[in-house]
């Protein structure tokens, strides 16, 4: 999977300003605690920076990098660790080097919103990729080509992108599975009491899945069917008809599992994909809207008000 030696492998993690340091952290410590169990330094690792100056994680705390991009060494992936922000000094170095390093048909990788980073640099064309929940609905509108899934990681040839927090380690322990298979796997996840090594076939438990687990099998296809389909929103017959099941069902099993009709859960649905999207993107307002469902911009307004207690143009005044 890697390109390594027998000797081991290091990898490089470009920083940008306040990228997460919790995503980078659960990266590197289970290359560590792989190394421990090892008993050897297998695994190696190196920052970097785009201009090799230290730099500010998202928690507020200075990291000093090994690197600026354009010193870097030979690495077998260079992951772009991205948090709150995709801009930030010296982007322009680092999407530089992102698609130089592409062009010599390296292994890219993107931790968090890094897959942003690398579709803005071209690296993610033709590729599948995935990304953080939050930043989804943003990346789809922007790069409408790129197949990004909802799944906590995935690896596309040479390209490695994951959700980012504690999806870090799920893709590290891949890249630790080729290498020496499941035992050690297994072995580093019990350190870090991870519960369960998590595939790339696994999904981020995002928006309405929170609200799901262990719940009935046909309200969460009904709530997946919501989910992918806030543009133009089903029926309620059709809904029900998905199912298998009549409208009376339907709301039956919404307000038993979810204590609200169907109607007001999409409605939610919706909006708070209308919010990701004026959050990230640079999307009109009505845009926005019509993207949600709402074919009324003063509908969906309202509607915006009463669910978030506020007008939809305040999320282009907030900073996050």
């Amino acid at each position: 999977m890697t390109e390594g030696t027998a000797e081991g492998r290091q990898f490089a993690f470009l920083l940008v300003d306040r990228f997460s340091m919790f995503s980078l952290a659960a990266a590197i410590d289970t290359f560590r605690s792989a190394n421990r169990l090892l008993d050897r330094d297998f695994y190696r690792w190196i920052t970097v920076s785009a201009d090799g100056e230290a730099v500010m994680a998202s928690n507020g705390l200075p990291i000093k990098v090994d690197y600026a991009v354009a010193d870097l060494p030979a690495a077998d992936i260079l992951f772009v660790c991205v948090g709150l922000a995709t801009e930030f000094p010296g982007k322009s170095k680092v999407l530089a080097a992102l698609r130089s390093w592409g062009r010599q048909g390296r292994a890219l990788g993107a931790i968090a919103a890094g897959s942003l980073l690398l579709a803005e640099a071209g690296q993610l064309d033709g590729h599948r990729c995935t990304i953080h929940w939050e930043n989804r609905a943003g990346f789809k509108e922007r790069f409408p080509e790129i197949e990004c899934t909802g799944n906590v990681y995935e690896i596309d040839r040479k390209r490695y992108t994951c959700a980012g927090v504690t999806t870090s380690i799920d893709l590290m322990l891949e890249i630790v599975r080729a290498d020496f298979g499941n035992g050690l796997v297994n072995e580093v996840a019990n350190q870090f009491q991870h519960e369960r090594v998590r595939s790339p076939i696994d999904r981020q438990r995002i928006g309405p899945e929170r609200d799901l687990a262990g719940k009935s099998e046909k309200l969460q296809r009904i709530v997946a069917l919501m989910a992918e389909n806030l543009d133009e929103p089903f029926s309620a017959v059709e809904l029900a008809k998905s199912a298998g099941l009549s409208v009376r069902q339907v709301e039956r099993l919404f307000l038993r599992h979810l204590g609200m009709t169907p109607g007001r859960y999409y409605m939610r649905l919706r909006l708070e994909r209308a919010r990701e999207l004026l959050r990230q993107t640079n999307m009109s307002i009505l845009d926005v809207a019509i993207a949600t469902g709402f074919t009324s911009h003063s509908y969906f307004a309202q509607s915006y008000r009463l669910q978030f207690g506020r007008p939809p143009s305040d999320e282009r005044r907030t900073t996050y």
